[in-house]
């Protein structure tokens, strides 16, 4: 049966040996007294409610769903007890600053947390996972008025939040959202932020819209106030409760849910607004600025989402691939049937999931250590570093992760065979579950168009340039470990198959950017491939520094594992950005016209 288990040596590892979290805390002043022992008691007790609490539930919520009558919606059986729990242990308030009741502790624990629970229970981390974009916005936009009244109590847990973009007739395409805001007492150019407003509008595809898990849900919901220009600069943000603040119901109605694919535990709604009362979150016509802070957020902890049941497709696996024996395998000494771990077409496939785990690991949390310094180092020049790490490689996090991850789950299945594709053992709701993940919180192609065009192209290509001096910091370090150790010589094809790769990288890019002038259109036909080869080159720097020190202490079994998966990644993954730069790099390739003529 599907169980989960927390990965806690994986992630100590990961902090610890190859990221050095704790000294790189001690230098952040919020965190300075955050020390290894601190993080491990975090993670261990992260663990125990990961498995312990949300992975019993797992199954139970994809069989019962949610149910929804006459406006409310009741969530599936044992999620509101988990729920209190969750709030009773205060991990809501762990990355959040005491000055709103957080416990102030570094985003990399905030992104092991989201880990453990998404992977155990995605549905059930649904309700929860945007309650920290939340906070986020409003710390960052919210007037002093509407930070005292929503931030305590969205950081304590006893409210949820929402973010309200979506429109029938929008989708992605933001400019055409419709939801009206009229201001109250003032003329619609006087309104300032923290103004009164009537929402009225319908979204879809709303995430925790409408559940029993909190008495009160924040909606952060896109609006267009009577003056505003057209397209995605005239949207506004406004924040609009589900309860006012007087006790009251306010006039935010959920008018059914989605019928779903995967995800069946997570109450995904269509909320109408009709004249809802509302504040501005703010400035006027600079509502996605403020909502980007949020999605931001959320398309990291989405890639994490990814990961997290890749983390679980890869342990079920493995456990299912010993304990299942059918046909002999090649080489086998033995006359009865071998288990399937033993047959090279099922172990290629289990260690594919070990790579792409590992891997993924590695870059999320060093994105959330990005994260941390880019707001807290006490030297400027540290700060805009992490923060240009972050833009770059937040779009290629939220893609290359879902998509990466998603198609891992659905090759893991065939683990399994035949009974994969039954409820019987959980790994077909996994793949149903996954792939979401591509979608939502801006589509994977929308992500690839970000990342050219926006990331590199506007900034001359800058931050590129700059993450790729941190992969060559790596293969640096990688050639002087290889110097070093007494069988170095292996690391060295390691780290050429990194170089080769990076060098292919550059010169793409740099024809990608000088000739896009001449041909407009071909950054957007190769978007999707140059997003998943440089996500291939980032990995590629996962899996060369996980190999690297895991060289140092390969007399350790569970090292000598990890150099294993490190190495397959290298020489049986990395490849694939060859073949995706070499797309990048046909110009002259048109797609077809359509409909054909």
């Amino acid at each position: 049966m599907w169980s989960y288990d927390p990965p806690l040596r994986a992630l100590r590892f990961v902090l610890e040996d190859l990221l050095h979290a704790p000294t790189r805390w001690a230098h952040l002043p919020p965190y300075a007294e955050v020390d290894a022992a601190t993080a491990s008691q975090v993670l261990q007790q992260a663990g125990r409610f990961a498995s312990e609490v949300l992975a019993p539930l797992n199954a139970v919520g994809d069989r019962e769903g949610c149910v929804w009558e006459a406006g409310a919606v009741r969530t599936p059986r044992g999620f509101r007890q988990a729920y209190q729990a969750y709030v009773q242990a205060g991990w809501p308030a762990l990355a959040c600053s005491p000055a709103w009741g957080g416990q102030g502790l570094p985003m990399a624990l905030h992104v092991a947390l989201n880990e453990m629970l998404h992977g155990a229970n995605h549905a059930w981390a649904m309700y929860p996972g945007l309650a920290h974009g939340a906070y986020a916005c409003l710390l960052a936009h919210g007037t002093p008025e509407l930070q005292q009244r929503y931030l305590p109590r969205i950081v304590s847990g006893q409210w949820l939040a929402t973010m309200c973009l979506t429109e029938a007739q929008a989708g992605s395409d933001l400019g055409l959202v419709r939801t009206r805001a009229e201001p109250v007492g003032v003329q619609a150019g006087a309104i300032d932020a923290g103004g009164e407003l009537r929402v009225s509008g319908s979204k879809i595809f709303i995430s925790g819209g409408e559940h029993d898990l909190t008495d009160n849900i924040v909606h952060l919901v896109l609006v267009r106030l009577p003056d505003a220009p057209a397209g995605s600069r005239g949207l506004s943000l406004a924040l609009v409760p589900k309860i006012l603040p007087d006790g009251r119901r306010n006039a935010v109605h959920c008018d059914g849910l989605e019928h779903k694919m995967g995800l069946h535990g997570s109450a995904t709604c269509v909320l109408r607004f009709d004249a809802a009362t509302g504040w501005l979150v703010g400035e006027p016509h600079r509502g996605l600025a403020a909502m980007f802070v949020m999605m931001n957020a959320a398309r990291l902890l989405v890639g994490v989402q990814g990961l997290g049941h890749l983390e679980a497709a890869r342990q079920n696996a493995w456990r299912y691939a010993h304990e299942r024996h059918q046909s002999r395998a090649p080489g086998s000494r033995s006359a009865a049937p071998s288990a399937i771990v033993e047959h090279p077409a099922v172990r290629r496939m289990l260690w594919r999931l070990e790579a792409l785990t590992q891997g993924q690991r590695v870059l999320a949390l060093a994105m959330a250590l990005w994260l941390d310094e880019a707001e807290h180092h006490p030297e400027p020049a540290l700060r805009g570093r992490a923060r240009r790490l972050v833009e770059l490689l937040t779009p290629v996090v939220k893609a290359f992760f879902t998509e990466t991850a998603h198609h891992a789950v659905d090759m893991a299945l065939q683990v399994w065979g035949g009974h994969g594709y039954l409820r019987d053992h959980g790994i077909e709701q996994a793949v149903r579950d996954s792939r979401i993940t591509m979608i939502y919180e801006g589509s994977n192609e929308i992500q690839a168009i970000d990342l050219l065009q926006r990331k590199l192209f506007e900034d001359g290509c800058h931050r590129f340039a700059e993450a790729m001096g941190v992969i060559d910091r790596e293969l640096h370090l990688a050639h002087a470990a290889a110097a070093e150790l007494d069988d170095g010589a292996a690391l060295r094809p390691l780290a050429q198959a990194v170089q080769r790769q990076v060098d292919a990288l550059r010169e793409a890019t740099a024809r990608l950017y000088i000739a896009r002038r001449d041909d407009p259109s071909w950054a957007y036909r190769v978007a999707d491939d140059y997003l998943q080869a440089l996500g291939w080159v980032w990995m590629g720097w996962a899996w060369l520094r996980t190999a690297r020190c895991a060289a140092q202490r390969r007399a350790e079994r569970w090292c000598a594992t990890q150099l294993d998966a490190a190495r397959y990644g290298l020489e049986w993954l990395l490849p694939e950005a060859g073949w995706r730069l070499q797309h990048v790099g046909r110009r002259h390739a048109v797609l077809p016209a359509w409909p054909p003529e």
